[in-house]
C-alpha cells in the first residue's frame, strides 16, 4: 500500500466484485437464453402465419374456393344450424370465417417467410440436431463428389435445382417459395450451366432496366438528380 498507493482502488474492486459477484452456472444462462429466443420464435413465425392465412381468406380466389368447398362438405351449413337460436349473428359469421380459414390452412401450402412454424427449425432443436446436419451434410458431399465429380454422372432434377438456387444465391426457403412453372422454365433453359445461367441474368438485368426507364416514378428521380443533384454535406463557419 505504501509502495504502490495508486493501486489500492483497483485490489479494492477485484476484491468486491470477486465477492460479491452471482454465483450463477454460465451454462444455465446459456441454456435460458437459448430456450427464451426459440419461444420468440415460434410464437413470431406463428402470428405471421396466421396474419398470412387471414390475408388469404381476404383474396377472392382463394375465399371462394374454400367456401366452396365448405358448402360440398355441408361445414357452413352446420354452423348456422348449431348457431340457431342460440348465437348472434357476429358469432355465427366468426364461426364461417374460422371454416373458410381452416380450409385454407389445410388445401394451400404456405412457403418461405410465411410458412407454417415447425419446432425442428428453432434455434434450441437446430442446436440439437446441429452434430446431425453436420454428418449429413458431410456424406451428402462426399456422394456428391464421388458420383459428379469423380465418376462423372449426369445430374438429376434435384442436383440441377441446387446449383440454380446456388448460382441465383438463393436461400432453400426462397427458392422453395417460387412457383413451380419458375422452376420448369429453369430447368428448360438449363440454367445450371454457367454460361446458360450469365445469359439469363444479363436477360433479367436488361429487363430490369427497361421497366425502371420506363417507371414514372424512377424518370422523376433520374431528372432530379441531374437538375439538383444528391446534395452535399458541408461544415463551413458561418
Amino acid at each position: 500500500m505504501l509502495d504502490h498507493p495508486e493501486e489500492y482502488y483497483s485490489h479494492y474492486y477485484h476484491y468486491y466484485s470477486r465477492r460479491l459477484a452471482p454465483k450463477v452456472d454460465v451454462r444455465v444462462v446459456i441454456l435460458v437464453s437459448v430456450c427464451a429466443i426459440s419461444v420468440f420464435q415460434f410464437f413470431s413465425w406463428w402470428n405471421s402465419y396466421n396474419k398470412a392465412i387471414s390475408y388469404l381468406a381476404t383474396v377472392p380466389k382463394y375465399r371462394i374456393q374454400a367456401t366452396e368447398i365448405a358448402k360440398q362438405q355441408g361445414l357452413l351449413k352446420k354452423a348456422k344450424e348449431k348457431g340457431k337460436n342460440k348465437k348472434s349473428k357476429e358469432e355465427i359469421r366468426d364461426e364461417e370465417e374460422n371454416i373458410i380459414k381452416n380450409i385454407i390452412k389445410s388445401k394451400i401450402d404456405i412457403k418461405g417467410g410465411y410458412q407454417k412454424p415447425q419446432i425442428c427449425d428453432l434455434l434450441l432443436f437446430q442446436i440439437i440436431l446441429a452434430p446431425f446436419h453436420l454428418c449429413s451434410y458431410i456424406v451428402w458431399y462426399c456422394r456428391w463428389i464421388y458420383n459428379f465429380n469423380i465418376k462423372g454422372k449426369e445430374y438429376g432434377e434435384e442436383e440441377r435445382l441446387y446449383i440454380i438456387r446456388k448460382s441465383m444465391k438463393m436461400s432453400k426457403s426462397q427458392f422453395d417459395s417460387l412457383e413451380d412453372h419458375q422452376k420448369e422454365t429453369f430447368l428448360k433453359r438449363e440454367l445450371w450451366i454457367k454460361e446458360n445461367y450469365e445469359v439469363y441474368k444479363q436477360e433479367q438485368e436488361e429487363e430490369l432496366k427497361k421497366k425502371l426507364a420506363n417507371d414514372p416514378r424512377w424518370k422523376r428521380y433520374r431528372r432530379w438528380m441531374k437538375n439538383e443533384g444528391p446534395g452535399r454535406l458541408t461544415f463551413v463557419d458561418d
